[in-house]
């Protein structure tokens, strides 16, 4: 089984407009340090407006160490 990097991390992107967080993706913290804004559709608002990065706190996002 393939191991996991801790590069990756699962982030969510926030409406700016409406403030509902409604895409997830996965981003490499090595290459891009800064925080994401994409241009997306909003389907609440049913146009297209700028999304930006916000941490996923679902508890699957970080991988606890083991203890020993």
């Amino acid at each position: 089984m393939a191991k996991k990097s801790s590069k990756r991390k699962i982030i969510g992107l926030v409406s700016e407009e409406s403030g509902i967080r409604s895409y997830y993706t996965i981003k490499n913290n090595q290459n891009t340090p800064d925080k994401l804004s994409l241009r997306k559709y909003d389907p609440r608002l049913r146009k297209h407006v700028t999304f930006t990065e916000t941490k996923k706190n679902l508890g699957r996002n970080e991988v606890k160490a083991k203890k020993h």
